[in-house]
């Protein structure tokens, strides 16, 4: 993506550089994605049983792993990721009516567990900050 006579690089190539004021809003940001994606999730995943709790880990998946990314950091994901499982935990209580929002169900549970197995396995896949240096390779 860089242009070859001036070496610039073009702006949708470049990393989301923002201040430490622009990451927490962007943190929060994510945070309340992430809590709208859980409530449709839990939605969406007894509707179709394998299609829609396939659909609800899929949409997890691709919030944490584009948060990881869009932020250089795991902090991104890390966020997206918190917002998800405290609603859906949150869901998954009984009210004292006996409401519910979960069956207990295999699909349910599936759904909660790989849903929090998905979030920790994009939190960890997710980019580190690096060092602003130049690549070093050891032993040189």
């Amino acid at each position: 993506m860089s242009d070859r006579t001036t070496g610039s690089t073009s702006a949708l190539a470049r990393p989301l550089r923002l201040p430490p004021a622009g990451r927490i809003a962007a943190c929060v940001g994510l945070f309340l994605l992430g809590a709208v994606v859980g409530v449709a999730g839990a939605l969406v995943q007894p509707a179709w049983f394998p299609g829609g709790l396939l659909l609800a880990l899929a949409a997890e998946a691709g919030l944490c792993l584009g948060a990881g990314l869009a932020l250089r950091s795991r902090a991104g994901a890390a966020s997206a990721a918190g917002g998800w499982v405290l609603v859906v935990l949150l869901l998954s209580a009984s009210r004292p009516e006996g409401d519910f929002l979960f069956a207990a169900g295999a699909g349910s549970y599936l759904f909660l567990l790989g849903g929090i197995a998905v979030a920790v396995m994009c939190a960890t896949l997710a980019p580190g900050r690096q060092p602003r240096g130049g690549p070093v390779r050891l032993g040189k």
